[in-house]
């Protein structure tokens, strides 16, 4: 039995990057499993039940069915993929996979999820917007690095699609929602354009009213 076919729960925010990656590559392997959303935003990942699944109180999460739990998006894309496609066999495309993942994590993440956090999420008087500025330039640092790559590769995962490209994927969709201009990366554009003509790719929902209009508010 394939470990996508186990009933597995994920507990995730249906707009954060971080949880849409791991539902994009569930949707993309076909795999059955429970959705639990979970509003980080509203303090849900601090109530006493979320923290006995992960004391870090961070989605997502991943729950197997006989209780075991794997957190951090990108441990659970390896695991989820290990034996598929969307990982690599070769032992240095993988090696080069995980490269990537880790830059998701220390030098994309940290800027551009989180000048997208601040736009959308806090009040416009909040003292973080401060941030911002700095945010989107090391933003742009991340994404002249994933821009250079793309002019000479199709993908981040090796000579395929795989789950470096889901991972970067995630937060470089909706960049833009934190004032990250893309269209100065037309090789950034193209790839994000041909993850959208994978199969069976599905969108992030997009966040309520109020944080779009933060969003339009903040560029």
């Amino acid at each position: 039995m394939s470990r996508t076919d186990a009933g597995l729960k994920v507990y995730g925010m249906s707009t954060s990057g971080n949880c849409h990656k791991v539902k994009l590559l569930l949707q993309q392997l076909g795999a059955r499993y429970e959705w639990h959303e979970v509003d980080s935003a509203d303090g849900q990942t601090r109530t006493a039940a979320f923290l006995a699944l992960n004391p870090n109180g961070k989605v997502p999460v991943l729950q197997r069915n006989d209780g075991r739990v794997l957190t951090e998006s990108n441990a659970i894309l390896y695991w989820l993929a290990e034996g598929t496609p969307f990982l690599p066999a070769d032992g240095w495309q993988r090696a080069q996979a995980l490269s990537w993942m880790f830059f998701e994590q220390y030098s994309h993440e940290p800027y551009v999820a989180v000048a997208r956090f601040i736009s959308g999420w806090t009040p416009m008087d909040s003292p973080r917007r401060a941030e911002l500025p700095r945010l989107r330039e090391r933003a742009d640092d991340a994404l002249a690095v994933m821009e250079r790559h793309l002019q000479a590769q199709a993908w981040f995962t090796g000579s395929d699609y795989g789950i470096a490209d889901i991972a970067l994927f995630a937060y470089t969709a909706v960049a833009g929602d934190g004032g990250i201009r893309l269209s100065l990366y037309p090789a950034v554009e193209r790839w994000l354009q041909a993850v959208r003509e994978q199969p069976a790719f599905v969108a992030m929902p997009l966040p309520d009213a109020q944080v779009q209009a933060r969003f339009s508010a903040s560029v």
